[in-house]
This record gives C-alpha cells, sequence and structure tokens, in this order.
C-alpha cells in the first residue's frame, strides 16, 4: 500500500472542512464561534480548521470544555484541550457538571440503561448556556461524517423523524437563547479524523468514554463500519440520501423557555431539570 504524504492528506482535510464551511454558509463575517473541545481528535481539528480560517472567514473563535466527571477518563481530555486551545492561542472557558449540577456522571449513571443518556442531556445543556453566556453567534462541535450518519439511522429507526431537524451541517437559530451548531467536520470520516491526528503528532485524547460501550451508537458505529468494510463507500452513500432530504420542507419545533431554569425548551420543563429533579429524589 502507497504511503500518504502527509502534507497532501492535511490539505484534503482543510479543503473538505473549508468546503463545507463555504457551501453552507456556517459562519458569517463578524460573527462569534465557540468551539466545544472536549480534547479528544474530532474537537481538536474542528478547533484547528477554525483556527486557520478565522483570518479568511474575519470572525472571532473561543472554546468550551466540560467535565462531566468520570473518573479515569476525563481529566486527561481537559488537559489536552487545556494544552490545545494555549498553543492556538484561543480562549477556553472550562465548566462541569459538579459545579452546575451538584454531582457528577459517575454520581448519576447508575440510573439509567446507558451514561450516554444524562450525559448527553446535560452536555448539550450546559454546552447552549455558556456558549450563549460568551456571546456566541455560533456554535462548533466536532461531529464527523460517522456521528452524522449514526445518529441519523438511530433517530430512522425509532421513527423519531422529529430529530431530523436537527442534522445537517448548520442548524437555524430558532430561539434567541439557543445557539446555532454548526459541524465543519460533516465530510470527514472518523477514520480520517485519526490518521489527520496521528499523521501531524497532535497530542489528543484518544481513549473511548468507558460509558459508551451500552449505547446504541456504539452498535450502529461497530455495524457501519463492518458495512463499510465490506463495500467501501457505504457511509458517504448514506450521508448523500440524508443530504437529499434537505430538499423536503422540515416543520419547525415551537421553542419556549424552561418554566424552572428559563433555558429554551420545547416542553414547559426542560429535559435537564426534569433529570435533575429525578435525580434529587432517589439520593
Amino acid at each position: 500500500m502507497k504511503a500518504l504524504d502527509p502534507e497532501r492528506f492535511t490539505d484534503y482535510i482543510e479543503n473538505t472542512a473549508r468546503t463545507v464551511v463555504e457551501m453552507y454558509e456556517l459562519i458569517k463575517p463578524g460573527e462569534m464561534v465557540v468551539v466545544g473541545l472536549s480534547g479528544g481528535k474530532d474537537s481538536i481539528l474542528t478547533l484547528n480548521l477554525l483556527s486557520k480560517f478565522r483570518e479568511d472567514f474575519n470572525f472571532e473563535l473561543k472554546a468550551v470544555s466540560i467535565d462531566e466527571g468520570i473518573s479515569g477518563y476525563r481529566a486527561d481530555g481537559i488537559k489536552a484541550a487545556r494544552k490545545f486551545a494555549s498553543d492556538m492561542d484561543v480562549e477556553l472557558i472550562e465548566k462541569s457538571f459538579k459545579e452546575e449540577f451538584d454531582f457528577t456522571l459517575d454520581d448519576i449513571v447508575n440510573q439509567y440503561k446507558s451514561g450516554c443518556i444524562p450525559c448527553g442531556v446535560f452536555r448539550r445543556y450546559l454546552l447552549n448556556k455558556t456558549a450563549f453566556e460568551m456571546g456566541a453567534d455560533k456554535l462548533a462541535t466536532g461531529h464527523n461524517l460517522d456521528d452524522e450518519i449514526q445518529s441519523f439511522l438511530m433517530s430512522f429507526a425509532r421513527a423519531d423523524f422529529r430529530r431530523f431537524t436537527k442534522f445537517g451541517p448548520k442548524l437555524d437559530r430558532i430561539h434567541p437563547k439557543l445557539v446555532p451548531r454548526i459541524k465543519p467536520l460533516w465530510k470527514i470520516p472518523e477514520r480520517d479524523v485519526g490518521i489527520w491526528a496521528v499523521m501531524n503528532g497532535v497530542d489528543v485524547h484518544f481513549a473511548e468514554c468507558p460509558y459508551s460501550h451500552s449505547s446504541l451508537r456504539a452498535k450502529m458505529k461497530n455495524y457501519l463500519n463492518n458495512l463499510e468494510s465490506r463495500r467501501q463507500g457505504t457511509k458517504l452513500s448514506i450521508l448523500q440520501s440524508f443530504d437529499k432530504s434537505f430538499e423536503f420542507p422540515k416543520k419547525r419545533i415551537k421553542m419556549g423557555e424552561c418554566t424552572r431554569c428559563g433555558e429554551p425548551s420545547s416542553l414547559s420543563i426542560c429535559k435537564a431539570c426534569e433529570m435533575i429533579e429525578e435525580i434529587n429524589k432517589s439520593r
């Protein structure tokens, strides 16, 4: 097998992301973009690319890291996030489940079938709240091609068609306090993100979350990887099929505010507040 040329491979990564930013108009001049920086390969690459793009697209760049409280795992990710943000000369704001909710993910994980359930709810809540407080116009996440098609197929399998409005490289602002998310890595496979990090000697947190193995996403990921190994190009074909669905009208979710915390919610009480109440009752 012919060895990959590091310079050409890095150019491919940068050009792919730049095309997504331009084609879908992810960033407008003068905006402030906050990157959700976990310290993993995807969020590190996202910050790296946007740091390179910020002069060309004329935007301000900051980052936020969330410490969920996972012993033996999260500390290394936060360490990598701090180092890379410093290397890129990007301000990093750190938040944690403990300081915000008075519990860690380790404290509550046994109350749920999968640790990904409470983690997803509270991470999204805290990322959006913090990005809004920072004055962000956009919240950039490290969702890559694999992440997107996994989420798409999971929602499809559950017949949860309401979630289709949350897919795509850019989400609309549907509430003043809900910061629109953008996904610069939307057309970059997870495998290529890993190759980029190793090839360029970037210090990233490669470890898998100890709670991820029990999730439906982990099972979907394994299935798609096996399918791709037998029929190369399957993942990209799924994404292209999904991309065409953008042509169909999507029902806009009506957003209000949670009566308890004041954060954006489609219900009178947001999912985070609902789960906090359940958790406190069980203590």
